[in-house]
Parts: structure tokens; sequence; C-alpha cells
């Protein structure tokens, strides 16, 4: 399954169904699909993508890295984009 992630003010976000999963339960979404945040309340789940990102990075640090796969890290950066142009337009986030 894909997950589309979508404001108004960003390009569309594709995402593997498991790894968009992932991306809600960090935000502190149930992992509903289709579901929606709403504008004010992006800025903190946008701070908690952040601030898991930053304890990964700790993590992966100390870990060997494995060249073939792609981090946690690397699959949140644009979510985290589109969070942020979102926050700066008071817009809300949906994904289907």
């Amino acid at each position: 399954m894909l997950v589309t992630f979508k404001t108004d003010f960003h390009a569309n976000i594709l995402m593997f169904g498991d790894d968009a999963r992932a991306m809600l339960k960090v935000i502190g979404h149930s992992g509903t699909i289709p579901s929606a945040i709403l504008a004010e309340d992006v800025p903190a789940a946008r701070d908690r993508l952040v601030a898991a990102v930053e304890a990964q990075k700790a993590v992966t640090a100390v870990q060997e890295k494995d060249t073939h796969a792609v981090s946690f890290i690397n699959r949140a950066r644009p979510l985290i984009e589109l969070f942020d142009d979102a926050v700066k337009k008071s817009s809300n986030v949906m994904w289907e």
C-alpha cells in the first residue's frame, strides 16, 4: 500500500504504508489511514518527528551503517519539509 501525505502549500509526499504508519506513530497519531492533522496540531507533530530523527541520529552514529537501506532519518526528511510548509501557512495535513 502507498500513502500520500498532502497539504495545500507543498508537493505531495508518497510513502510505503509501513513507513507511513511508523511516521504517524512517532508523531503521536493512531496510524489510521486516511486521516488528517489540523493546522493547530501540525507544529507539535513536526516537533515530535524532528525529535525522533535527532534520537535516531545519535543511535546511528554508534552503529555500523547499512549502505543498502534507507534510514528513518532519510524517510522522515520529506515529511518534515511538508510539515514545515504546513506550519508556515497554517495548513492542515492529510493522508490517504
